[in-house]
């Protein structure tokens, strides 16, 4: 065994415990305190939509008041949230361009790097000469994500419906 794998491996093992013990149990606990499998598919599926949502730093925010009108639990949408972060800014460039065609827009040039760096430099600069390509990330997220969460919501349907099957029931409930 070489010294690379060891380390590979240790990883492998942590991200596997810290999902079975801090995703899983979290859910399975939502489940065994009388949570319906339907009310933590809606959660997690909005937690992977707003973690897209093209405004670096809205995301949070955004669960939180969703969780609190929809009465959903605030760990897990949160969680979710943290967990699904990265789609923020994989999907950042193709949401503009979407918005941009959508409102027939011309094309802006930019870069992930150089949006941040220029950020960094000045947030009021910043905002004046990119707050319309953010409208058009906004645009694309606004047509994409309700048809992204429908198809998410069906897929964690029969996930949690599986684990609330799974998972025994409280008996101070019963």
């Amino acid at each position: 065994m070489t010294t690379l794998a060891m380390p590979k491996t240790t990883l492998t093992a942590r991200l596997a415990t810290f999902w079975r013990e801090r995703v899983v149990g979290l859910l399975v606990a939502q489940l065994r305190q009388g949570i319906t499998p339907q009310k933590i598919a809606l959660t997690i599926t909005l937690g992977v939509c707003i973690s897209a949502f093209p405004i670096v730093g809205a995301t949070s925010l955004m669960c939180f008041f969703i969780g609190i009108w929809l009465g959903l639990n605030q760990p897990v949408i949160q969680l979710v949230n943290w967990l699904a972060s990265p789609l923020q800014m994989g999907l950042f460039a193709p949401f503009v361009r979407l918005g941009e065609h959508l409102t027939r827009s011309p094309r802006v040039s930019f870069s992930i790097p150089e949006l941040i760096a220029k950020f960094r430099a000045s947030p009021l600069a910043f905002f004046k000469e990119f707050g319309l390509t953010g409208w058009h990330g906004v645009v694309g997220w606004l047509v994409v994500a309700p048809l992204a969460g429908v198809a998410l919501y069906f897929i964690f349907l029969p996930l949690t419906q599986k684990l609330a099957a799974a998972a025994p029931q409280n008996p101070e409930s019963n």
